[in-house]
């Protein structure tokens, strides 16, 4: 490795590698991701690259570590995090200071819930429903990756598959705003319930199955939010991971379940790179120095 050259961080997920690369002299950060099932790949990529410093965090981060010929700081995954989320809150509009307590979401594959405070980050929750949820569902309910899920989301109608409180129940009949959802896909299951041969969704119907998808998901992480606020005295939610990507569906049912809750949300700008960055950081701290 060359002295004084460049410096990356490596976040190892189960899905995505994330990459954050740092010059000398260079006042933002690049970066960059790869497919974390092959890390020989990955591996062959960070040494091309001759760092001259290497952070690694993540689930795949002892074998990456074991794959390079050169020292690398091994950093845990929600120290990592923290770390790169107290450099990206900056750029963040309305989001807390670094003064502030906050908790911090990590929507990857699954789904993490940090508090963070005084600079030092904690997981207090966390779920399976999260990246992989949305990619699964889906591919079963709509047919489609996740980019093209995205899009379709953006122009479905989840009232068109869930069962909300107005379904249910008469105006004024149920002390819950007639718009809550009373059950994910509800109206959905009714619908192939009642059908001894379920038509072939159209494009509307797969539209409206996707922002279904992304309905499931953004309420239960924001609910998930709410409860550990309530534990922590949080009121700020700070969002990032790789599933918020292009997902605007997702974030305004984010936004919109956690605003409902009584809490302030924001997005961190390449949120999906936070655990990289932190481990960057970390790497280039004069305690990661040389180790």
């Amino acid at each position: 490795m060359r002295e004084n050259a460049l410096s990356l961080g490596v976040d190892i997920g189960a899905t995505l590698a994330k990459i954050a690369l740092a010059n000398p002299g260079e006042e933002k950060p690049r970066f960059e991701h790869l497919p974390s099932a092959n890390l020989d790949t990955v591996a062959a990529h960070v040494i091309a690259l001759e760092p001259a410093r290497v952070g690694l965090t993540g689930g795949g981060a002892a074998q990456l570590a074991d794959l390079l010929d050169f020292p690398c700081e091994r950093t845990g995954e929600f120290d990592a995090w923290g770390a790169g989320a107290l450099k990206l809150l900056p750029q963040t509009e309305r989001g807390p200071s670094e003064r502030d307590s906050f908790l911090l979401v990590s929507l990857g594959t699954g789904t993490s819930v940090l508090h963070v405070q005084a600079g030092q980050t904690t997981r207090v929750g966390g779920t399976g429903i999260g990246g992989g949820t949305v990619v699964g569902l889906g591919a079963v309910l709509a047919g489609v990756g996740f980019k093209n899920l995205c899009a379709l989301a953006e122009r479905g109608d989840s009232a068109a598959v869930d069962l909300r409180i107005s379904d249910i129940y008469g105006d004024g009949e149920f002390p819950l705003a007639d718009d809550l959802t009373a059950a994910n896909f509800g109206k959905l299951a009714r619908e192939l319930d009642t059908s001894s041969s379920p038509a072939e969704p159209n494009e509307q119907d797969r539209a409206n199955r996707a922002a279904g998808v992304m309905r499931l998901v953004g309420e239960t992480v924001a609910l998930l939010c709410a409860g550990a606020a309530a534990t922590t005295g949080a009121e700020h939610v700070v969002y990032g991971g790789s599933t918020l990507r292009g997902n605007t569906c997702l974030v305004e049912v984010l936004t919109e379940i956690t605003t409902l809750c009584g809490l302030q949300s924001c997005y961190l700008p390449h949120g999906g790179f936070a655990g990289a960055l932190g481990a960057l950081e970390i790497a280039r701290s004069p305690a990661g120095r040389g180790t």
